[in-house]
């Protein structure tokens, strides 16, 4: 009998595409399998976040500029000293010169660097283990302006918010760096508040401050401690005069209470929420106009 040459090829492309199919559909099945099985993509976490640290972490590591921004900033206090040293009068109180300690005397910046890579943020563990280990060094010219005020008879005293705790460590470290008036009554951390004013009040009611030296805006006023980037800014429009003339401010990108102006004050913002309010924060350039536009 004849074979019908229709009937064939039917019967052959029938059988050729049963396994094709079949190969298909376990495809798709183990596809799905694997998509199940996989881990959903990370979350945006700390390690991300502090990768915006490289750049500010850099700068400050290693730009001449920052050096000589340092510089001038205590260039400016030296002078301002010497003018509120050649105004004194007989029965004048003893002067004084209030500054913070981090990023403004003494350089943290290598525990910035630690946290880069890290899924890991400021903690009161981390902070306190880098404290301990009182590695931090001196800001290009802090040194020779402190001991510049200690030969002229004028007392520094440290008003900082590191935790009275590490007390010990942070003398040790100053110690190292021969900076002068480092004992507990120059010494004045924080204990029951992070609100500097009543410290600085202390100092004030028995000496005459020449100079306030920080790198945070509220080393100077407590008003600075505000939750709004709008209220901060306003506040040092109002007090413009007193920048370079009663308050020496050092550079500081790294963080601050602009930092948390920008959390509304809240650290408790995840990672990504943080990412979130610095991107929401900028303002950005409409870009290059296509010819013709």
């Amino acid at each position: 009998m004849q074979s019908n040459p229709n009937r064939t090829r039917a019967f052959l492309r029938r059988h050729r595409l049963v396994p094709a199919l079949s190969a298909l559909a376990v495809g798709v099945a183990l596809s799905g399998c694997a998509s199940q099985n996989q881990p959903a993509s990370p979350s945006y976490d700390n390690a991300a976040l502090n990768e915006q640290l490289v750049m500010a972490t850099a700068w400050m590591q290693s730009s001449a500029e920052y050096r000589a921004l340092s510089f001038q900033a205590f260039n400016i206090a030296r002078l301002r000293l010497d003018q509120a040293l050649e105004a004194r009068v007989s029965g004048d109180r003893p002067l004084a010169v209030i500054v913070d300690c981090d990023e403004a005397v003494i350089d943290n910046t290598p525990f910035e660097a630690w946290l880069i890579g890290r899924d890991e943020h400021y903690s009161s563990a981390n902070w306190n283990a880098w404290v301990e280990d009182a590695q931090a060094r001196a800001l290009p010219g802090a040194q020779a302006f402190l001991e510049y005020a200690r030969s002229r008879g004028v007392e520094v005293f440290y008003v900082t918010n590191r935790d009275e705790s590490g007390l010990e460590a942070t003398m040790k470290n100053l110690r190292q760096l021969d900076f002068p008036w480092v004992d507990e009554q120059h010494m004045m951390l924080r204990t029951d508040t992070s609100d500097k004013q009543p410290r600085r009040e202390a100092v004030m009611a028995t000496h005459d401050v020449a100079l306030l030296v920080g790198d945070n805006l509220a080393d100077f006023d407590s008003g600075y401690d505000a939750d709004e980037v709008a209220t901060r800014n306003a506040q040092v429009i109002q007090d413009r005069a007193h920048f370079g003339e009663r308050y020496i401010v050092l550079p500081n990108p790294t963080y601050g209470g602009w930092e948390k102006a920008l959390y509304d004050g809240d650290y408790s913002l995840s990672p990504q929420e943080k990412d979130q309010r610095r991107r929401a924060a900028l303002r950005v350039w409409s870009g290059p106009q296509a010819p013709g536009e």
